[in-house]
């Protein structure tokens, strides 16, 4: 105890002072000098590992980025939430089978105009190639949401998600 206690002194007065001492020699930090920034050898290079559009088959890769979702059977929750800049609109669906993949809330115009000041969506996902169970209600339940900025809410009083058997209506 008597040889350990003024060894963990120096130790930790040592240490210290290389806080302190940060541009000397002593300092471990400054043991092997800073690295030198250098320049990119090729700073116009897109990264490899991300493929790019253009080729044989870009055409084709645009035509498969369609979306082919199916309205859901039944909405059973819609929620409109504050944003920042608009809100959150979030719809929970109920789909007849499990499988149901890419869901996502489309718009019903396609410039997401509101009509009467109703903004109206369509809780839609993608049906999967093959026969799927039918499962429990909590299996089968998915949640969607989509930001709506100020301006597309300007003049509407209503929010209405729809599905196959029924719609949810929210008021602003």
């Amino acid at each position: 105890m008597r040889r350990s206690l003024p060894a963990l002194l120096v130790f930790s007065l040592t240490l210290a002072g290389c806080g302190t001492v940060a541009d000397s020699r002593l300092n471990p930090v400054n043991w092997f000098g800073a690295a030198p920034a250098a320049p990119l050898a090729n700073p116009d290079a897109s990264n490899p590992l991300i493929p790019s559009r253009s080729g044989i088959f870009a055409s084709r890769r645009a035509a498969q980025e369609a979306y082919f979702g199916q309205p859901f059977e039944q909405i059973t929750a819609l929620s409109v939430e504050p944003a920042p800049d608009g809100v959150i609109v979030r719809a929970t669906g109920l789909a007849g089978r499990q499988g149901i993949y890419a869901v996502q809330l489309t718009p019903a115009n396609p410039d997401e105009a509101a009509i009467d000041g109703v903004l109206t969506y369509r809780l839609e996902g993608m049906r999967p190639d093959r026969n799927t169970g039918v499962g429990s209600a909590p299996t089968r339940e998915v949640t969607a949401a989509r930001h709506v900025s100020e301006q597309t809410l300007r003049g509407v009083h209503t929010i209405r998600v729809e599905g196959a058997q029924n719609a949810q209506v929210a008021r602003r």
